[in-house]
């Protein structure tokens, strides 16, 4: 076999391992969804529950049905309780695995938009990065928000870093 070739072996066991990560992402996502029902049955909320794989962590949504409202009281002012939300589920999911849990929890949409909203502002910090040639330094954020930063600015071909010590954490990105 050649250097670069890929055997039918090789290619098995990568599906194999493919197969063994969503299957233990698909079970934090029930362990997730089983604490939330728990916990939206003790606060007499209502909601649905969707879970989802993306890349290498669950996701696991809180749903209402058209009046979220209610639901934006467990979101908080800028998802401050929505942070603690998940990171009780993910304590709740490493209590059944033993095992550290990245699972992303949204509720109500709140993440979806605000990524959405992230994406844009990176598109915007790396377009004005590359016209002015100087660094862009943003508002500090979250770890979730710096992430969504970084990779817009990825994909519009630049290269950024955080910089701060939490809460005041920012992305800074630079020039070409």
């Amino acid at each position: 076999m050649t250097e670069g070739t890929t055997s039918a072996v090789e290619v098995e066991a990568a599906a194999s391992a493919d197969e063994g990560l969503i299957a233990r992402l698909e079970q934090e996502g029930d362990i997730a969804a089983d604490y939330l029902e728990g916990l939206l049955d003790i606060a007499d909320l209502d909601g649905d529950i969707d879970m989802d794989v993306e890349g290498d962590r669950a996701l696991v949504s809180i749903v209402g049905d058209g009046n979220d409202r209610a639901l934006q009281r467990l979101v908080g002012q800028d998802g401050e309780v929505l942070e603690a939300l998940q990171e009780l589920t993910r304590l709740a999911v490493h209590r059944e695995t033993g095992e550290r849990s990245r699972l992303m929890l949204d509720i109500a949409g709140f993440r979806a938009r605000k990524r959405s909203e992230l994406a844009a502002l990176g598109a915007q910090a790396a377009e004005q990065a590359k016209s002015t040639g100087e660094q862009v330094k943003l508002r500090p954020m979250t770890p979730f928000e710096r992430k969504v930063v970084h990779d817009a600015v990825a994909a519009a071909g630049l290269r950024s870093e955080s910089e701060g010590e939490e809460p005041q954490r920012c992305v800074v990105v630079l020039p070409v």
